[in-house]
């Protein structure tokens, strides 16, 4: 359907699909997110019938996260933030580099390239936020100190995969890909690249936390003076969309890291409660359509056609990142149930893999049959999560409740 109501179609189909597959998965006792995925690929290129437009879901899966990584930033205070950086930061990078390296040795194994398996595994790397947030909420443990704990964690991944994104390009050419003329300028071109990239994610902090923790709150006292309801919502969500566009534009920040200091920022409002619950229900509408994205993606035929590699590729995101978040949490002389929380929380991959092995693609260094495998793994890796932190549960009960 390529016309004016192809956005309507997709929304209304994309959630009646997504409210049957959900309904049904909570009446098997699964996990909704499982009913959406499947909607998704129900209203997807690789069945039969209609088919719903792939880059409007893919923009409507954007507005999900950043409404969740919004709300999910106004439950964030700068010195929670400030207080993980003694286990997020050390431990993400090096979680980071030890999936990425099983990721790579694999597709080496296969007869890839070190372009292709560099690229394939930094996208095993990296967790999707929003599966994490919705495990946690399931588990009430959003809001618990193991609970913020594998959030900040997350969060140095993004800031990572920002800087992965902007050098890859540099070094496609290197790594056997085409590189883009704008980007091919050296290796002075290279390391001119990654300190800008630096120096704009960190003007924006700073820019948030300075102006930003002042300027907001303010606002938003305005705004509930004139005891219009509406007229707070639609201040919410502006602040919380024109922050992560504008973010994006300007720093080259992503939406979603954007969205998280914004609502960092509205924490600091004595008003943040309620901006939270306001935004709640378009937070799960747009969410749901984030797994309904997924769905879409997904091509069913490479599990009759890899079956083994699909195997291997849904082991390394839950067994091997997971076992070494657990080895590296302990490492840092953590508790148990923070260990086991985090090692769940990055057992299975979302959207920055995709962006990861979209640009993969239009670089040369990867190939469909990678991009379906990343696919696959995401949408089993995200179908089994909700069991991992029911295990961890069951370990340390006290810790999920």
């Amino acid at each position: 359907m390529h016309d004016e109501t192809s956005l309507i179609a997709l929304i209304a189909v994309g959630l009646a699909f997504a409210f049957v597959g959900g309904y049904i998965a909570v009446r098997l006792q699964l996990s909704p997110i499982i009913g959406y995925l499947l909607a998704g690929i129900a209203i997807g290129p690789s069945t039969p019938g209609f088919v719903g437009e792939a880059h409007l879901a893919a923009q409507l899966a954007d507005i999900g996260v950043i409404l969740l990584m919004f709300g999910v930033g106004m439950h964030f205070s700068v010195d929670d933030l400030w207080a993980m950086r003694s286990i997020a930061v050390p431990g993400a990078v090096i979680q980071i580099v030890v999936a990425t390296a099983l990721g790579t040795g694999v597709a080496l194994l296969w007869g890839w390239s070190f372009g292709a398996g560099l690229v394939f595994g930094l996208a095993l790397s990296v967790a999707s936020t929003v599966v994490l947030l919705r495990a946690l909420e399931s588990s009430k443990s959003a809001h618990t100190p193991d609970g913020k704990v594998a959030i900040g964690w997350l969060v140095v991944e993004d800031l990572v995969m920002v800087l992965t994104l902007v050098l890859l390009p540099a070094f496609a050419g290197e790594l056997g890909g085409v590189a883009e003329p704008s980007d091919h300028a050296g290796g002075a071109g290279i390391w001119l690249a990654m300190g800008l990239t630096l120096v704009k994610v960190a003007v924006f902090i700073t820019l948030m936390l300075m102006f930003g923790t002042r300027l907001f709150p303010w606002l938003l006292q305005q705004v509930e003076r004139t005891g219009s309801r509406e007229l707070f919502t639609l201040a919410v969500v502006a602040l919380a969309l024109g922050v992560a566009y504008g973010s994006a534009k300007l720093f080259g920040i992503s939406f979603a890291l954007g969205a998280f200091f914004a609502g960092v920022v509205i924490n600091q409002s004595d008003l943040h409660k309620r901006a939270a619950a306001d935004l709640l229900p378009m937070q799960d509408a747009f969410g749901v359509l984030f797994f309904v994205a997924v769905g879409m993606l997904f091509d069913p035929a490479i599990l009759v056609r890899e079956p083994l590699r699909v195997l291997i590729v849904v082991a390394i995101i839950v067994v091997g990142k997971s076992l070494a978040a657990l080895g590296i949490v302990l490492a840092l002389r953590r508790p148990l149930s923070t260990a086991l929380t985090v090692s769940a929380a990055l057992a299975q991959i979302g959207e920055f893999s995709f962006i990861l092995a979209a640009l993969g693609i239009k670089l040369g260094l990867v190939s469909t049959e990678a991009q379906n495998l990343i696919l696959a793994g995401a949408l089993l890796s995200i179908t089994l999560n909700p069991v991992a932190f029911y295990a961890v549960s069951r370990v340390c009960p006290a810790k999920a409740a």
